[in-house]
């Protein structure tokens, strides 16, 4: 199972591309080949990331569909994986894709990375330290063991134990909220199981380690496709929200170009090309905007 399959990389592996497809692999599902450069765009390109021609992008790749590594452990694949492709042969570049821990991602933008894809939901607190450049929706979503044996009742969590990614929205503020909802009505807490990766998540609910799950509502969806019918998803997907590319604060403007990019790339076809590929058609937006207002 492809989700299971990832429990054994590990953070210090590295996959990157040559404007080409991704080497090694067999599925990669989109190739830069196909963009025409955009010399106007090309123009925007700062000279530090111009004069070694490659943009460099961290991603937790594993967090599939959206970034995962492949069967040999060191392609990276995904939608956010082409669309980093795709923004990358736009500007004329090549691309290098590193896995990094999640949390670490946000801190290593302007020394380590150009950009963070890692399915960044834009919140209040993110937007004070970074700049986000939206080009995705997606919302909150459950999952359990298959026919919920636990009877887990998504408004009644207390004292059950429950798995998220580290540095996520699930995790804070939606499960640490839901946990203090408890103590403050004198209900046991919630066991709030934090792994790096979000495959070891998954493989703990299919083994019975956790009694339920949440991630964005893509990755609960492929998870479930992936594992053989043994999970199924619990209640309806909420607090819907886009993700953003990430840049550094102080970087204005490669953010103001990244924003120009995906526009173009939603206006030639190529981004619908690339989310229909991975069947999250769903998650499409229709115009990317720097720093987007939020809700939270």
């Amino acid at each position: 199972m492809a989700a299971l399959a990832l429990t054994s990389c590990t953070n210090a592996s590295e996959a990157s591309t040559s404007g080409s497809t991704l080497s090694g692999s067999a599925n990669a599902s989109f190739d830069p080949t196909t963009i025409t450069k955009d010399d106007t765009l090309a123009a925007l390109v700062p000279a530090a990331i111009k004069s070694k021609g490659t943009l460099m992008v961290g991603s937790d790749t594993s967090y599939a569909p959206a970034e995962f590594l492949g069967t040999d452990g060191q392609t990276a694949l995904g939608y956010d994986v082409d669309i980093a492709k795709a923004i990358a042969a736009k500007l004329g570049l090549q691309v290098q894709v590193r896995t990094a821990e999640f949390a670490s991602i946000l801190p290593s933008l302007g020394p380590k990375f150009d950009l963070g894809m890692s399915s960044f939901t834009v919140n209040h607190e993110r937007l004070k330290a970074v700049n986000m450049v939206s080009y995705f929706n997606a919302g909150v979503l459950w999952a359990v063991q298959k026919g919920n044996p636990k009877n887990i009742d998504l408004n009644d969590l207390c004292g059950k134990t429950v798995g998220v990614q580290t540095g996520t929205v699930e995790e804070d503020p939606d499960a640490s909220g839901r946990s203090k909802a408890c103590t403050d009505a004198g209900k046991p807490a919630i066991n709030i199981v934090t792994l790096k990766n979000q495959a070891d998540v998954t493989t703990r609910l299919v083994n019975g380690g956790i009694d339920a799950m949440s991630a964005d509502s893509p990755i609960i969806g492929y998870a479930l496709s992936q594992t053989n019918g043994q999970l199924e998803r619990l209640g309806d997907v909420y607090d819907a929200a886009p993700q953003g590319i990430t840049v550094a604060k102080n970087d204005t403007a490669l953010a103001e170009l990244m924003t120009k990019v995906v526009n173009n790339l939603i206006a030639d076809g190529t981004y619908a090309k690339i989310l229909k590929s991975w069947n999250n058609t769903d998650g499409a937006i229709t115009k990317s905007e720097l720093n987007p207002a939020v809700s939270s």
